[in-house]
């Protein structure tokens, strides 16, 4: 019996996913996937600066209602990605939760052009100004994904 073939867009998707599962943040594992050309240039989840505790470990910093401990899946992505100096123009993000407005300009600053993302979250002035500025943003709602052990 042959297996059906993930579509793009699923096969990032899912990839994104599983780069969540490596979060430290208790209170929401968000992973992202940068691409171009069908070719992953970066990963991230959202954790602890290098060499600080893990929220999982001591717990979040919180300041009004937000963890400010923890680097978001697509901040660490896009550092990883200048650190080891790759360029992302015209890249696109795939990221397990919609990016809040610091995320949103540090992804259009990149260079990054489009946004897949699996739910929404909190952040309508990201959807606004993504449309304003032309930048794509795509829901993929994560339960139509089939699961990994259908495939």
């Amino acid at each position: 019996m042959t297996k059906k073939r993930q579509a793009w867009d699923e096969y990032f998707m899912n990839i994104a996913r599983m780069v969540a599962t490596r979060s430290t943040c208790p209170r929401k594992a968000v992973g992202a996937v940068i691409v171009k050309d069908h070719a992953i240039l970066s990963t991230g989840y959202n954790g602890s600066m290098r060499g600080a505790p893990h929220c999982t470990d001591v717990g979040c910093m919180m300041e009004n209602g937000h963890c400010v401990a923890t680097i978001h899946a697509e901040q660490n992505a896009i550092i990883h990605a200048a650190k080891h100096g790759i360029s992302m123009e015209n890249s696109v993000i795939y990221v397990t939760s919609s990016p809040c407005w610091i995320c949103f300009k540090m992804i259009v600053n990149s260079g990054i052009t489009k946004i897949f993302y699996g739910e929404f979250y909190r952040d309508k002035k990201s959807m606004y100004w993504a449309e304003k500025l032309g930048v794509d943003m795509i829901h993929i709602k994560l339960d139509q994904i089939p699961p990994l052990e259908n495939l």
